[in-house]
């Protein structure tokens, strides 16, 4: 079960890095790796980005290629997925879409392992700016989680943002418990169960 909850965290972070790539600009003529081991130039783009976020060319590389590694293994276990963009960001669809897909959940599963985890410099350019109030928003959230039984639940850093493997048990009663107890901070209905009369 938790297996399957890291590839639902991975696959949602991935989405949610998705949307936040695509909001950076085109180099015009940089080189997208893809999932058979070569490169397409990119069409021209009115942007005049760096193309390098992570200002380390060979992690980006590395990651890049890590990823191209990972879509293969997923077409070859049936899901058909794009090849990643000049990040490494793999455009796999709708999140809720993909939970409730049998066959991409099982190919995940077997190619976890040939994904890679993203860079910290990568992630820290695709981690979107919060304002002061989201921060404190945030490390309220995670000091209600870790009182409320939820005590390995990721401390935000200064920005407000996780980076890195941030695992947590979310299984147990008591990260369930704190889950319910916290909603009301982040703004997520609290589930009442069902009413009497």
């Amino acid at each position: 079960m938790r297996t399957t909850n890291r590839v639902l965290m991975a696959a949602a972070a991935t989405a949610m890095a998705l949307a936040l790539a695509g909001c950076g600009s085109d180099d015009g003529g940089s080189k997208v790796p893809t999932a058979g081991g070569s490169t397409t130039s990119k069409a021209s783009g009115s942007g005049g980005g760096s193309g390098d976020a992570s200002g380390g060319g060979g992690e980006l590389a590395a990651y890049i290629d890590g990823k191209r590694a990972f879509v293969k293994c997923l077409r070859e276990n049936g899901v058909d997925a794009p090849d990643p963009d000049a990040k490494g960001q793999i455009d796999l669809g709708d999140n809720a879409t993909l939970k409730k897909n049998p066959a991409y959940l099982k190919a995940s599963q077997e190619c976890a392992s040939l994904n890679p985890p993203v860079p910290e410099s990568l992630e820290k350019s695709l981690a979107p700016k919060l304002s002061p109030e989201q921060i404190k928003v945030r490390r309220e959230y995670a000091e209600c989680m870790q009182k409320n039984g939820a005590p390995d639940f990721p401390e935000p850093g200064p920005d407000g943002n996780v980076y890195g493997d941030a695992q947590w048990d979310q299984t147990s009663a008591g990260a369930k418990r704190a889950t319910r107890t916290c909603a009301p901070i982040i703004g997520d209905p609290v589930d009442a169960g069902a009413g009497k009369g």
